[in-house]
């Protein structure tokens, strides 16, 4: 330690030791080489002077050119190019400097080209050997660690090879690299960073054996989601830890390093590739334009304010009912966006007072509708309710729209509005209705996105999956054959973004889902890449469907067929033409209904305005009975139709 810190105090002093002892040797061996071995007596007076004269030149040179600053220990191909330019500047002036002063007596031109390659030779020789010894035999301090777990790096590639170079480095990893797969047949066998490529994919549950292998991560940021897939079910046999590099996409400025490195999630597996964004599209109608979000703390919502703060906007106002969630995403949005007005505005979309006078104070260019009551058995079980938030709260927004002349109105909807089962789904079903109706008659552009289940959002089944694997299980799933529509937050805002660029009014557009997933094979997935098995460290039992569920979704109803767009992953739905003035009609009645709380007058209405909804089996049977007292109360009661 000692030697450590007093070599360390007096760097500068070792560096023009060891380039003065470097250049003597270079330009005596030159010498030798160009004699054989044997220096007739009559050079050495020379090369007594030509040294003295070579050490100066050389090491002002070294100097200007920032070849005394660097660590030994981080030489790498850049140092190699200075070092190289050092050289060749060096042996130039000391060409030139010979040739003025000694005339180029005794100095054969063979022994200053010599000199020149030498000393580039022994100057890269001297780095490399000490980052050698440095990353093999003390690698920055890490000594043995018996807490090291083994890990196979799956990707030999640029970014594989800089996570070698980090484990290997960074004396904060507690990594212990046994080499790479790979399954480009030219790098079989083959040596990165001092690390072998011991196979191919296939081989991973063998090697995974053979080297004890702790962890496996994934250091391909190229992959597409079926890529990382087929990888994680090859890893899945090894009962091993797997860990991810994130896409290119999230290394900002293509660096890549260890601490970039997480646990793989079921966001990694759905298998479709990125949405690529109309960014000048999307650009033209967000920027500079007062944008308004409803729901803005909600999941959807507020990942709507960070895509639209990304674009500019002149204002950005946020408009929802929960003080908590306002709070947080109005803090985010003033960190990460300091120069964009933030407007947060607390207030219920079913207060005609509080929305009108929202739009009259902000002038809202852009809308994006994306609050909502959307808990299904929640729903069943508060009918009147649902109707209130999802219908008349749609209503009030779209009225308002069209009164102070809005550009664009965008509505987020679910694929639970098409053939519903469920009192969520029927009254988002009624508000597509009554945009797409009201767009005819409007000047401002009315537009609907319909979607699926959105991984990761507030109270949906991925967050409830690992709450339930944090306490030990079981997992629970209502049916083994529910399939769903699966798609991220991102994915899901992109769309809505994408929609609203596009849109000419009264569209439904929908996204290219891809394949819908078992919900069973979702809650597999998870435990195992928890760490565990199914069905033998956590178990999963069955509770049957809730109220209003049904087995699968869909996002067309009959008729409506679908219409391409110039984006690959979005079509239209053919609208169904609907009266709006009867529309208007059957939606007062059925507020009516709900302000009364006359849940049979509230559910014959929902079969009036969407005739293609059929409780599910499962759903809820609503007896209500309203007795007027002289305490005018009412009783309401609610069992399982199947019961």
């Amino acid at each position: 330690m000692f030697l450590k810190d007093l070599l360390f105090r007096h760097r500068l002093s070792v560096v023009f030791f060891s380039k003065t002892v470097i250049i003597t040797s270079s330009l005596l061996l030159a010498y030798g080489l160009r004699f054989d071995i044997s220096i007739p007596s009559n050079y050495f007076p020379t090369i007594f002077y030509l040294i003295l004269l070579a050490i100066p030149i050389k090491m002002a040179i070294f100097w200007q050119l920032g070849c005394c600053r660097g660590w030994w220990r981080y030489v790498a191909m850049p140092d190699l190019i200075q070092i190289a330019k050092a050289n060749l500047v060096g042996s130039v002036v000391l060409i030139g400097a010979s040739a003025v002063i000694f005339r180029m007596e005794n100095i054969p031109r063979s022994v200053l080209i010599l000199d020149g390659l030498l000393c580039f030779l022994f100057i890269c020789g001297v780095r490399f050997i000490t980052r050698a010894v440095r990353e093999h035999y003390f690698p920055m301090g890490k000594g043995f660690d018996l807490k090291q777990s083994n890990v196979l790096l799956v990707g030999a590639g640029d970014a594989g090879q800089m996570i070698a170079r980090e484990i290997r480095q960074n004396p904060t990893i507690h990594y212990n690299l046994v080499g790479f797969v790979d399954d480009d047949p030219y790098k079989k066998k083959a040596v990165f960073q001092g690390y072998k490529v011991l196979g191919q994919q296939d081989q991973l549950s063998e090697l995974v054996d053979k080297f004890r292998v702790d962890e496996i991560i994934i250091a391909i940021p190229s992959a597409s989601g079926k890529q990382i897939r087929s990888i994680v079910e090859k890893c899945q046999h090894t009962c091993v830890r797997v860990k991810i590099l994130p896409g290119v996409g999230d290394i900002i400025g293509g660096k890549v390093s260890v601490q970039q490195i997480r646990n793989v999630d079921l966001n990694d597996l759905l298998g479709r590739e990125p949405i690529k964004l109309d960014e000048l599209q999307i650009r033209n109608y967000l920027t500079g334009k007062r944008v308004l979000v409803t729901g803005a703390g909600g999941s959807i919502g507020s990942e709507l304010c960070r895509q639209i703060a990304g674009y500019n906007p002149d204002k950005l106002i946020l408009f929802e009912n929960g003080e908590t969630p306002l709070f947080a995403i109005e803090q985010e949005l003033l960190n990460s966006f300091p120069d964009i007005s933030i407007i947060p505005i607390i207030g219920d979309i079913r207060n005609p007072a509080r929305v009108n006078g929202i739009f009259d104070e902000q002038m809202p260019q852009v809308v994006f509708h994306a609050a909502a009551y959307k808990h299904v058995p929640m729903m069943e079980r508060n009918p009147a309710e649902s109707v209130n938030n999802n219908v008349r709260g749609t209503r009030l927004l779209a009225d308002a729209a069209d009164h102070f002349k809005v550009e664009k109105f965008v509505m987020v909807s679910t694929d639970k509005a098409v053939r519903p089962t469920n009192i969520m789904g029927t009254t988002k079903r009624i508000a597509e209705l009554y945009v797409q109706a009201l767009n005819k008659r409007s000047k401002t552009n009315f537009v609907t996105t319909r979607f699926g289940n959105v991984l990761g959002s507030n109270g949906s089944v991925i967050p409830t999956f690992k709450e339930q694997i944090n306490k030990g299980g079981p997992l629970t799933v209502t049916d083994p054959e529910v399939t769903r529509f699966f798609m991220t937050i991102p994915e899901a805002v992109q769309l809505v973004l994408q929609a609203g660029s596009m849109g000419q009014g009264g569209e439904i557009y929908l996204f290219d889902m891809g394949s819908p997933v078992k919900i069973k094979h979702l809650a597999e997935e998870l435990i195992r890449l928890s760490g565990y098995k199914p069905y033998e460290d956590i178990d999963i039992v069955y509770t049957g469907l809730r109220p209003g569920e049904k087995l699968y979704e869909e996002l067309l109803l009959d008729g409506e067929g679908t219409v391409p767009t110039q984006h690959p992953k979005i079509c239209i739905a053919k609208s169904i033409d609907v009266s709006y003035e009867k529309l208007k009609v059957d939606i007062e009645a059925l507020l009516s209904h709900a302000k009364d709380l006359d849940i049979p007058g509230v559910v014959s209405y929902l079969h009036q305005l969407v005739p293609e909804y059929t409780p599910a089996q499962n759903s809820i049977k609503i007896e209500f009975d309203y007795k007027r007292s002289t305490a005018s109360s009412s009783h309401l009661s609610i069992v399982r139709a199947n019961d």
